[in-house]
C-alpha cells in the first residue's frame, strides 16, 4: 500500500480519498465537478494509470479513479479473497456511496470486466463505456472461445499458466516491487522514455512485500484456477448497454490483450461504439499515448454529450 499522501515528486498531486463502505479502506481519486468519468485500471497497476487523463477531463467533468483492493493506495485486506466477483461488489459498494451516476466507464485490462460487471448490476447508472484495452465481456456469445484464443497466444497469460503449474506463480509476482518493469514489458508497454526513478517507484511501491502484492497475485490465480466469475447480464442490462455511446481506443501493439479477439466483443456488446486501433501503442495505452488517448476521450464526451 502506498502512502495516502504520496506524490511521486508531484507526478501524482491529487488529494486522496477513501471509502469504507466496500469493508476496507478503498482509495479513489476524486477530481473536477461535472459529469462524472470513472476511471478502472488493471494489473499489476493503479490510478496513477490514469494521472494525464485525469488532468485533462477535471475542468469539465468529475474524475473517480479507485485502487481496486491490494492496489495502489487501497488496503490489501489478509482475509479476504481478489476474485473478479470480489473487486465488482467492491466497485458497487464505492459508487453507492458516493452517489454516483450517469457514469462513463473508463476501462482498462481487467478494470473492463469489473466495470462491465458493475453495467450488469446497475445499468441504469451508466452513460457511456470508453475501453482503453479494457475488455467488455457481456454475455457475448463468443465471449469464452476469445478469451481462450487470446490465452493461448498472449505471453502474460502463458507464463501464468506455467506458473501456476510449477508453482512459482506466487513468489515471482510476490516480488513486483523489485520486477515491475520486466511485468509491464511483457505485457505490452512501449514507451521507454517514460521510464524514470520517479515512474518506478509510482509503479513498484505499491507491491513492498509479498502479502501487499496479494491483489496482484488473485487477479493471476484467478486466470489460472478458473476462480473469476464473468457478470452475466440480463436481457435488459443487454439491451440497455447498447445503446449507450462506446469508444474502443486500443493499443495495436498490446501483447496480453490482442484486438482481433477482443475489439469484436465490444462490438457486439455496443452496436453504436466506434473503435480506433493506435499503431505501435500497446497495452498500457494511457502510459504510451497520453495525449492521443486524452483527446480521442475529451472528443467522444463532447461529441456525445452534444448528441444527448
Amino acid at each position: 500500500m502506498i502512502a495516502a499522501h504520496e506524490t511521486f515528486d508531484g507526478t501524482f498531486p491529487f488529494p486522496p480519498h477513501f471509502s469504507t463502505a466496500p469493508g476496507f479502506p478503498q482509495h479513489y481519486v476524486d477530481e473536477g465537478a461535472g459529469p462524472t468519468v470513472l476511471c478502472l485500471h488493471g494489473e499489476p497497476t493503479w490510478g496513477y494509470l490514469f494521472r494525464d487523463l485525469v488532468r485533462r477531463l477535471a475542468p469539465t467533468h468529475r474524475v473517480v479513479v479507485p485502487d481496486h483492493m491490494g492496489f495502489g493506495k487501497s488496503v490489501t485486506p489478509a482475509d479476504r479473497s481478489y476474485w473478479l466477483q470480489d473487486h465488482v461488489d467492491n466497485l458497487e459498494a464505492l459508487v453507492l456511496d458516493l452517489g454516483l451516476r450517469d457514469i462513463t466507464l473508463v476501462l482498462h485490462d481487467f478494470g473492463g470486466p469489473v466495470g462491465m460487471g458493475l453495467a450488469a448490476r446497475r445499468p441504469e447508472l451508466i452513460a457511456r463505456v470508453v475501453s482503453l484495452n479494457g475488455p467488455t465481456p457481456f454475455g457475448q456469445d463468443g465471449l469464452g472461445a476469445a478469451i481462450a484464443a487470446n490465452a493461448a497466444e498472449s505471453p502474460w497469460f502463458g507464463w501464468i499458466a506455467r506458473a501456476h503449474a510449477d508453482g512459482s506463480l506466487d513468489a515471482v509476482l510476490g516480488e513486483l516491487g523489485y520486477t515491475i518493469l520486466s511485468t509491464l514489458k511483457l505485457n505490452g508497454f512501449q514507451n521507454n522514455a517514460l521510464i524514470t526513478d520517479t515512474w518506478l517507484a509510482a509503479y513498484g511501491s505499491a507491491f513492498p512485500t509479498r502479502a501487499e502484492a496479494a491483489g496482484a497475485i488473485g487477479w493471476a490465480e484467478g486466470f489460472a484456477t478458473g476462480a473469476h466469475v464473468f457478470a452475466t447480464p440480463s436481457a435488459e442490462a443487454r439491451a440497455a448497454l447498447a445503446a449507450v455511446p462506446a469508444l474502443a481506443v486500443w493499443g495495436a501493439a498490446d501483447r496480453t490483450l490482442a484486438a482481433r479477439h477482443f475489439l469484436p466483443l465490444f462490438a457486439e456488446a455496443f452496436p453504436r461504439g466506434r473503435a480506433v486501433e493506435l499503431p505501435g501503442v500497446g497495452h498500457y495505452s494511457p502510459e504510451d499515448a497520453p495525449a492521443a488517448v486524452g483527446d480521442l476521450v475529451r472528443r467522444f464526451l463532447a461529441e456525445t454529450s452534444r448528441a444527448a
